[in-house]
């Protein structure tokens, strides 16, 4: 397996595919790797900029709810973390964004001597893609923790570079100087040190909290977790989310929130109504509608 990359050069064509060649290491030998991928790129992304910032007024449960009614996928495997992601700055709200990929090992410092370009090379990848974007880091060093690679320089040079947050499955640290950045993070915990760490792999599937992320994936996070959103269901997610969030306080909600002065027979009388309601709305709007 390869295990460092020595460089990457990238061009992107206006279909959105683009070609990539990259150096990795391997025994002892740097080899060449030359493949084509489609990416997620400005001339290719379904939903506008100004869309995406309407999905921030929705917490993640929200979206998923939308989602649940228009993907193909199984929405109780499928999508989300499996294993808990912890959000530092749940006062920031819901990020929404492109992910960029990065594999770190913190506990490596043959990485630095193999490539002593790779901040700058993985930065260039960064600033290629475009806007905006959520930075999903694997800790190789999982389940120990030996160093950060998120603090106060790398999230203000993130965030010049048009990214919004991270999710890493590793640690940050100078959580303060984050915030004051603007820079939203979902991690496994806090560390005071950065270790060795520097850029080993990029543009690359990542696996983080359970769930395989591609580059270019839709994400919406926030402190219940993160959704990875499947490029197919970009079109009728807005709508959807939307529709189930007027459901809820339509029929269910309204019902839980009326019941001053009925009795307990009275109140479960109309609690079953409303989810009675519930669900047809549901299948009327999505024919294969999922309700509670």
């Amino acid at each position: 397996m390869p295990t460092a990359r020595s460089g990457i050069g990238e061009r992107i064509g206006r279909d959105g595919e683009w070609s990539i060649e990259t150096d990795y290491f391997m025994n002892g030998k740097t080899k060449k790797n030359r493949e084509r991928r489609r990416g997620t790129t400005k001339s290719n992304r379904i939903l506008t900029r100004g869309q995406l910032l309407q999905m921030m007024r929705w917490n993640t449960p929200t979206v998923y709810n939308g989602w649940e009614q228009v993907t193909k996928r199984d929405g109780a495997r499928d999508g989300f973390n499996l294993e808990e992601a912890r959000d530092f700055m749940p006062q920031m709200g819901p990020m929404v964004g492109y992910a960029v990929t990065l594999v770190i090992e913190p506990s490596n410092g043959d990485h630095r001597t193999r490539n002593p370009n790779c901040w700058i090379e993985y930065f260039r990848y960064v600033a290629s893609v475009a806007g905006p974007k959520i930075v999903v880091v694997q800790d190789l060093d999982k389940p120990q923790v030996v160093g950060s690679g998120w603090g106060e320089v790398t999230s203000n040079t993130h965030k010049a570079l048009g990214c919004v947050g991270t999710i890493t499955d590793g640690a940050i640290r100078d959580v303060e100087w984050m915030t004051n950045a603007g820079f939203k993070a979902l991690a496994r915990r806090l560390c005071v040190g950065h270790g060795k760490v520097c850029p080993v792999r990029w543009n690359c599937p990542v696996e983080v909290f359970g769930r395989r992320i591609e580059p270019g994936t839709l994400i919406h996070a926030d402190q219940h977790g993160f959704l990875a959103i499947p490029d197919e269901d970009h079109a009728r997610l807005l709508d959807a989310l939307r529709f189930m969030d007027n459901n809820e306080c339509d029929t269910v909600i309204a019902a839980a929130r009326s019941g001053s002065g009925l009795t307990n027979d009275e109140l479960l009388a109309q609690i079953e109504r409303a989810f009675g309601d519930f669900r047809n709305a549901t299948l009327k709007k999505f024919s294969s509608g999922i309700s509670y």
